[in-house]
């Protein structure tokens, strides 16, 4: 088939152009979900999907010689075919109208999770353009009915295997895990390929109290630059799929993409040698509810006398019904002070769970420069209580219920003290937003804020370059730990919901237990 020449016949639409896709949180949300009520996950792809839609504007081409003796004919396009720029918003639209005929409606926080009430639950299906991950009691009967019912021709439909780039499996003992391996294995591929060898195996992604900042060496030619944005763009999706053990590298190390130094692609290479020796992380759904309460006792404060005492967690009226068991979310934050000295500017990282699953992370260097940790801090724990906000509409909008208010765990006393105890007056006024936004969050009951040491905050490997003895700490029960990590109850309900075996069952107590 060859085209001479194409045009448009109507002015081309300049909005709404592209299929929308779900987020990787919103993925794992759905999968925590499924986890917890004994829901079946399969995955599909939809064949030749764009061909599924028509366009809505004129499209037009001159045929060629390939169709024969309609050639020189000037033909309209009816089809959204591959290529045009909006023929991924037509298969979305075409597709929403499938799901809507099934029953299924968009979540208001994420319009590409779609939800249907089942009873007792809610029934999930995750949509990134083509790619369909379906969570059900029955998932199967749902391709089923897309292929009778709708006429879409389907492949790889099953149990996730390879999905947005990340492996799916489970551990032994039935544990759903995400992870990067065969994307790291990728990684390395294109790495030998620029560079003619893999990279030396690392024990740590970066080395303790580096400053990047400061590099001097040699700027990288062209080639150089093309190499480097293609090995942070790489790094950046392998945080995606859970690596958030070489998030602050990534986050540090992105922002001298415009114009690297040598010094900087070696420091990738230090990355990409650390993924080689250790390529197994992985993302676990392990849904038990973390115990705080051993550990924790949140003082109950009277904010009745305060400028809060009014506070309340604001509720949208069209929320669905909550169903299934309710889930606990935990964040932990932390903030390192003057983490650029180019700059002054701080860092904060942000880990949150939901039940003992990471589900979404954080690792940003902060806007302002602060003169002392504890103004770092304090904005740190402000993104994280706005983090957390949304975080629990998100789930509230999924039809989830909560089990009462986030725990945010910081290691800074001072900042917690000022947050949390009403007659705690502020010692340096710039900080007041963040300040007031905490308290009046505490003051609603949306969140505690407790205090931990630092060497238990999960949060500090993603603000600093932590050696192995630290780093392992914090990443290896969660990433490297295979298997649940409950308590021999939980896991017992766990195994009566899901019916796999406890042979291999883990007892060890997880980080976040």
């Amino acid at each position: 088939l060859r085209i001479l020449v194409w045009g448009h016949m109507t002015d081309p639409n300049m909005v709404d152009s592209y299929s929308g896709v779900v987020s990787s949180r919103s993925i794992r949300l759905s999968l925590v979900a499924a986890e917890l009520n004994g829901l079946e996950v399969i995955a599909g792809d939809i064949g030749n999907a764009y061909l599924e839609a028509y366009t809505n504007e004129k499209v037009y081409f001159v045929a060629g010689s390939g169709f024969g003796e309609l050639q020189g004919h000037t033909l309209v396009i009816v089809k959204a075919l591959y290529g045009l720029r909006s023929s991924g918003a037509r298969f979305h639209e075409k597709f929403s109208d499938t799901l809507r005929d099934m029953g299924f409606t968009p979540c208001k926080m994420d319009t590409d999770v779609w939800m249907r009430d089942a009873g007792d639950h809610w029934e999930y299906v995750c949509c990134y353009v083509d790619d369909v991950l379906a969570m059900m009691k029955n998932a199967q009967r749902f391709y089923d009915e897309l292929v009778t019912k709708y006429k879409y021709k389907l492949k790889g439909v099953g149990p996730p295997e390879f999905y947005l780039g990340g492996d799916f499996y489970r551990d032994p003992d039935g544990t759903l895990a995400w992870g990067a391996k065969t994307y790291i294995k990728s990684m390395l591929s294109k790495y030998e390929a620029n560079f003619g060898n893999l990279p030396p195996k690392r024990s740590r992604p970066m080395e303790p109290k580096d400053s990047p900042e400061l590099d001097t060496s040699e700027e990288l030619d062209e080639k150089g630059i093309s190499v480097y944005q293609q090995m942070i763009g790489e790094m950046q999706w392998c945080v995606t799929l859970g690596r958030f053990d070489i998030f602050s590298a990534t986050m540090t190390m992105s922002r001298f993409r415009a114009c690297p130094h040598k010094g900087h692609l070696e420091r990738l290479k230090e990355v990409y040698g650390y993924l080689r020796k250790r390529p197994e992380g992985a993302i676990r759904f392990r849904v038990g509810v973390p115990n705080h309460e051993d550990l924790f006792e949140p003082e109950q404060m009277d904010w009745s006398r305060t400028i809060y005492a009014d506070a309340s967690e604001e509720l949208p009226n069209d929320l669905p019904e909550p169903k299934g068991p309710s889930v606990r979310v935990t964040s932990y934050v932390d903030a390192n002070l003057m983490h650029c000295k180019a700059t002054g500017r701080s860092a904060t990282g942000i880990m949150h769970f939901v039940n003992q699953t990471p589900v979404q992370w954080f690792s940003k260097r902060q806007a302002t420069v602060e003169t002392a940790t504890y103004g770092s801090e304090f904005i740190a724990a402000r993104q994280c209580t706005e983090q957390l906000i949304d975080l629990r509409l998100t789930l509230r909008y999924m039809g989830i219920p909560l089990d009462g208010p986030a725990w945010m765990f910081g290691d800074n006393l001072g900042v917690i003290k000022n947050a949390t105890i009403p007659t705690s007056m502020l010692s340096k006024c710039h900080n007041a937003l963040s300040y007031h936004r905490v308290r009046e969050a505490i003051s609603a009951q949306i969140l505690f804020f407790l205090k931990i040491d630092g060497k238990e905050n999960i949060a500090d490997a993603l603000t600093k370059f932590l050696p192995w003895s630290d780093l392992g700490a914090l990443v290896e029960p969660i990433l490297f730990q295979k298997g649940e990590t409950l308590t021999e109850e939980i896991a017992a309900s766990l195994i009566k919901l899901r019916g796999v075996s406890s042979s291999s069952r883990s007892s060890r107590p997880h980080a976040c237990s």
